[in-house]
């Protein structure tokens, strides 16, 4: 059974920072890609951010580049997202994915909370 468990979501204020960690169990971590996703209340999700398989490529909504950064470390099976100089409108829900791109297969996390206020 596959299952992806993020952490690390929270209250915090504008300007302040947060590291999101998503563990994937059940599935060969290294064959996927990930992505973090995010949706606010009355909003559809949208794509924050993406990683490779093996780490080498990342993209990025326009929203958040320069602020956030996605990682990887396969032996620990964990993708992390580190939010910096976070803002009211990063608000949401955050959801890791993962996807292996050749099976199609695909995975989602039950999401973790974020919320940012003053």
């Amino acid at each position: 059974q596959v299952q992806l468990v993020e952490s690390g979501g929270g209250l915090v204020q504008p300007g302040g920072s947060l590291r999101l960690s998503c563990v994937g169990t059940g599935l060969t971590f290294g064959s996927y890609a990930m992505n973090w996703y995010r949706q606010a209340p009355g909003k559809e999700r949208e794509l924050v951010a993406g990683i490779g398989s093996v780490g080498g490529a990342t993209n990025y909504a326009d929203s958040v580049k320069g602020r956030f950064t996605i990682s990887r470390v396969n032996n620990k099976n964990t993708v992390y997202l580190q939010m910096n100089s976070l803002q009211d409108e990063d608000t949401a829900v955050y959801y890791c994915r993962a996807l292996q791109v050749f099976s199609r297969r695909e995975y989602w996390g039950q999401g973790t909370q974020v919320t940012v206020s003053s």
